[in-house]
């Protein structure tokens, strides 16, 4: 009898969590959260540049028929250079750093070229755009063999450049000061050379 009655007992309504127990959240695993953030951060910087780019592939920050931006710099040794003083030469200005490392595989390069190609016209010039001392940038430049003028950079001479956020970053500057190429980092030494000629007219 006790068990016909169990089974027609109207069925009991389930009760709820106590609202006095908060929801337990999944942990979240630091690394993982970095991880995704490196990669949206990858993704916005990638995004950006696309961006900047117009239908036709072009970028309208792109310096290229532009004059170079003159300035005047400080050599290692004190001694003032201007850019517009090598008005009628083929330059190849190159922002680098002591501590980038792709640079000191490039500066191997600049100066053969500045052998092959000097006779022609071409005058390399780096601008070192780090804090370390002259000293040390003196004895950097010895121990590569540099053959071409460097010169001590100045931030606002790398905003007039459109802003130098990529070592090392080249300019391709022809006879009459306007800008033919630009590349950000390292890239092949024959792009190089057919940069070269572009600014030499070649």
């Amino acid at each position: 009898m006790a068990a016909q009655e169990e089974l027609n007992a109207p069925p009991q309504e389930p009760v709820p969590p106590s609202a006095d127990v908060p929801p337990t959240s999944p942990k979240r695993n630091p690394a993982a959260l970095f991880f995704v953030a490196a990669i949206v951060a990858a993704l916005l910087f990638v995004g950006f540049h696309a961006a900047r780019r117009s239908s036709n592939g072009s970028d309208p920050l792109d310096p290229t028929g532009k004059a170079a931006p003159d300035f005047t710099l400080q050599t290692l040794d004190g001694k003032n250079v201007t850019l517009s003083s090598l008005r009628g030469k083929g330059v190849l200005l190159n922002f680098w750093a002591t501590w980038c490392g792709p640079c000191k595989i490039e500066m191997p390069w600049f100066v053969e070229l500045q052998k092959e190609y000097g006779p022609q016209g071409l005058q390399i010039v780096g601008v070192a755009m780090d804090d370390s001392s002259p000293q040390d940038i003196q004895t950097f430049v010895k121990e590569m063999g540099v053959n071409y003028p460097v010169l001590l950079g100045k931030e606002a001479v790398g905003q007039a450049y459109g802003g130098v956020d990529v070592l090392p970053t080249t300019f391709f500057i022809d006879r009459d000061g306007k800008i033919v190429a630009r590349e950000f980092g390292l890239q092949s030494r024959s792009l190089f050379v057919d940069n070269i000629k572009k600014s030499l007219g070649e």
